[in-house]
């Protein structure tokens, strides 16, 4: 009983803290490390109730049960480790898994679950023993995962449940002693783990919100638990009105974890925080310049790796620091244990002090990039699912005090050059963050900026075109492109374009009485002074300016530019020339510009980024487009 009371459920609970995005906060980290040592204790308690729970056992009996069992446990540890290190060395990353390696791990789990239950122990015990000792990263253990979790996941653990619940018989609770008796089993078993975790927290100083917080999170009851009571039943221990109660008390105490911590504690609430530097354009352009790169795959890295080294600007100034967000999907198959250990070094440096080889290859290009350049980047993790990963990109944004999120567009390029969908969710979290971002946003449409690898400081030699037509999105993406000019191996050329004073007739004043404001111009102005200023004394900046009459004269002034290794455009620019390019977008996050510049028709090996500026409420048009995308997907991808 003690036991059944006391267990912590490991899997339930990563759900759980994964779905109310806490698996990567410090209550999260608090609460899965604790449940992992709740359910080593548990199962070793548990072995130990079974070994003294013999009906007509003599002492001497239950005594060479736990003897024996101490003795596997030692065996496993010494012999195991050893062979499952063995069979991951011969698994290499990036080619397929042998099946007799997980063939003879599937057989030695059986084996151990034999010997366990022959000891006289519950078989549950062997198998479990051994899966401590299976590695938790690497292709070895993630061709385990693959080749069990679905059978496991989809087809035993249901029949468990199911099994379990048709041996509940709930109709054993009659009259007011039985029901008195459920609730009072009930309030033991919250009060104990509850209070006890209170108190514990509040001795260890931690404030009062996570300290209830982790008391309902350790509350949560699962699978062990209806082990331990089947094992209960079996031996006779528990009887069916014991069992029954037993039963309902796991199922409600884990329902009430969900709206409770909800209630308590919102990190989302807690993390907003006021901070002056939310784009790249400002007074001070000394300070130190934070930015949050999210990738999904390792597709993602090289492009992100060179923008990086890219925009680090010159040694003097406080420098740049970049927070590597890597975007895990949180799907229904996800496995706790691997969740778990890919947050569990969130927000701490790439090195690994055991200096060990990892397998990782992102924790590897970022590892290398932050020990060859001057950029101080951590690593920061988002497991979510897709419909909410926004919602963890923007909570961290403000945490950590980013200037500029970077974010993937949704396409990759073919081999003929034209773009092609690979994950068509992944654009309703690009228009999410844009309308929500607490700070300025760039959309990174990557045709191979820097090749397929990392470049160097010393071979970094790109050709940046930022194109202007004036507004807000125009001045951040220019702001960002004098900070990378500061490259030595960035040359920037700055168009502005400019309406010919012939064709600026009444019909074009008319269109734009609605759009042209004065205060904008003036900044534009002020802003394009000083770009031209610095032009004057750096070699690195060239500024031109491009008198056109109409659309097609815009579009092919922008194609003699396409030789160039990136675009910097605005998303939602302002000004005359725009009207006439301002047609429907397939791609609303990526503006009239960005889907000129990644239409087939733009025959073009650049990479495009997309920039929006940080403004406390987003004009209408903007949001409208958005919104307006997410309900014609269809054509963001019919090409």
């Amino acid at each position: 009983m003690g036991v059944a009371l006391s267990i912590t459920a490991f899997p339930v609970l990563a759900r759980i803290l994964a779905e109310l995005k806490l698996l990567t906060t410090d209550v999260g980290r608090m609460a899965m490390s604790a449940a992992a040592v709740n359910d080593v204790a548990a199962w070793i308690l548990l072995a130990l109730a079974i070994a003294l729970s013999g009906v007509g056992r003599s002492p001497v009996i239950s005594l060479w049960v736990l003897l024996c069992g101490t003795g596997f446990v030692l065996l496993c540890i010494f012999i195991a480790p050893r062979i499952f290190k063995w069979m991951a060395r011969r698994c290499s990353e990036g080619e397929p898994v042998d099946e007799k390696y997980v063939c003879a791990t599937l057989a030695a789990v059986l084996a151990a679950s034999f010997v366990t239950d022959m000891i006289g122990i519950h078989a549950l015990f062997g198998a479990f023993v051994l899966g401590v000792l299976v590695p938790k990263e690497g292709p070895f253990a993630g061709a385990l995962v693959e080749k069990v979790e679905d059978l496991v996941s989809g087809l035993f653990l249901p029949l468990y449940f199911v099994s379990s619940g048709l041996k509940t018989n709930v109709a054993t609770i009659q009259g007011a002693q039985s029901w008195g008796l459920l609730v009072l089993v009930i309030v033991t078993a919250c009060f104990g783990k509850i209070v006890g975790t209170i108190v514990v927290s509040l001795l260890c100083k931690l404030p009062i919100q996570e300290a209830v917080t982790l008391g309902f999170l350790m509350n949560t009851k699962g699978l062990v638990e209806l082990i331990v009571l089947n094992i209960g039943k079996d031996r006779g221990v528990l009887n069916d009105q014991t069992f029954a109660i037993m039963v309902l008390m796991a199922l409600f105490t884990t329902f009430i974890t969900t709206p409770i911590v909800i209630s308590v504690y919102k990190p989302a609430k807690l993390a907003v925080t006021a901070y002056k530097h939310r784009t790249i354009q400002r007074k001070n352009m000394s300070k130190q310049l934070r930015i949050l790169a999210c990738f999904h795959s390792t597709r993602n890295i090289p492009a992100m790796l060179n923008l990086i080294e890219v925009s680090r600007g010159i040694e003097k100034r406080e420098g740049l620091r970049v927070y590597a967000m890597h975007l895990m999907e949180l799907s229904e198959r996800s496995s706790a244990i691997l969740m778990v250990h890919k947050a569990k070094k969130n927000g701490l440096p790439f090195w690994n002090t055991e200096q060990v080889q990892d397998s990782n290859q992102i924790v590897v290009a970022f590892d290398t990039f932050s020990n060859l350049s001057k950029v101080s980047i951590r690593p920061t993790t988002a497991i979510s699912p897709m419909n909410s990963m926004h919602e963890d990109i923007v909570a961290s944004a403000e945490r950590k005090r980013v200037a500029m999120i970077i974010l993937p567009f949704h396409k990759h390029p073919r081999l003929d050059g034209h773009l092609e969908t690979t994950r068509g969710e992944l654009r309703h979290v690009n228009r999410r963050v844009l309308q929500h971002a607490p700070c300025s946003v760039g959309i990174l449409v990557d045709r191979g900026l820097g090749g397929a690898s990392h470049v160097s400081s010393s071979n970094v030699d790109f050709s940046v075109t930022a194109l202007f037509f004036g507004g807000h999105d125009d001045r951040e993406a220019l702001a960002y492109g004098v900070r990378i000019a500061e490259h030595p191996g960035i040359s920037l050329i700055v168009v502005q374009f400019i309406v010919d004073s012939e064709v600026t007739g009444t019909s074009v004043k008319v269109e734009m009485n609605d759009k042209t404001n004065p205060e904008a111009r003036s900044d534009d102005d002020e802003f394009l002074a000083d770009v031209k200023q610095k032009s004057s004394i750096d070699g690195s900046i060239k500024f031109e300016e491009r008198i056109v009459k109409d659309a097609r004269g815009t579009i092919e002034a922008i194609r003699e530019y396409n030789r160039c290794n990136l675009f910097l455009v605005g998303r939602m620019p302002e000004g005359q020339v725009v009207v006439s390019l301002d047609k429907k977008s397939d791609c609303p996050e990526l503006g009239s510009l960005g889907n000129l510049l990644t239409s087939p028709e733009f025959s073009t090996t650049a990479s495009v980024l997309v920039v929006q500026q940080y403004r406390s409420q987003l004009p209408e048009e903007s949001l409208s487009s958005l919104k307006e995308g997410e309900s014609s997907d269809g054509d963001c991808d019919s090409e």
